[in-house]
């Protein structure tokens, strides 16, 4: 008895499915390696720079009765002041959020590199979206062409 001899006996069907699923863990695999994987071609791509005519636009809202002028102070490069003209009293008390609004986009300027990018809070949300439609308005005036 010194010889060993094991013999294994496979059925055919058992081993087409071992090897379809082997096949298929082995795609599952490389297409989780290739999904995660970072993509070293867009981090080479940058955002190109805005180029404005420099100068002082505006754009009109109409609330109630009343007209107000949003002027946007432009520089080459990117926007640098909102200011109203022709607040009165009359639409201070109606649309008490609107300076505010006007400070608080102001501040983000600095840090923003596109108007896009103003963040807002929830409660005067409709405000700053009226200012930022007439912001984008009176920019579109100062684009380059």
């Amino acid at each position: 008895m010194g010889a060993n001899t094991k013999i294994f006996v496979f059925k055919a069907k058992e081993l087409i499915y071992t090897g379809i699923f082997v096949l298929l863990g082995v795609l599952f695999l490389l297409l989780l390696i290739f999904m995660f994987l970072p993509k070293q071609d867009q981090s080479n791509e940058t955002e190109p720079a805005m180029d404005y005519i420099a100068g002082i636009y505006s754009s009109s809202i109409h609330l109630g009765g009343s007209s107000l002028d949003v002027k946007v102070t432009v520089t080459d490069d990117k926007v640098t002041s909102i200011s109203l003209s022709g607040l009165n009293d009359a639409v201070s008390t109606m649309y008490p959020l609107l300076e505010q609004a006007v400070n608080d986009i102001n501040s983000q300027l600095e840090t923003v590199n596109s108007i896009e990018d103003l963040t807002f809070d929830s409660e005067s949300q409709y405000t700053n979206t009226l200012l930022k439609q007439a912001i984008q308005n009176a920019i579109a005036k100062a684009h380059a062409d």
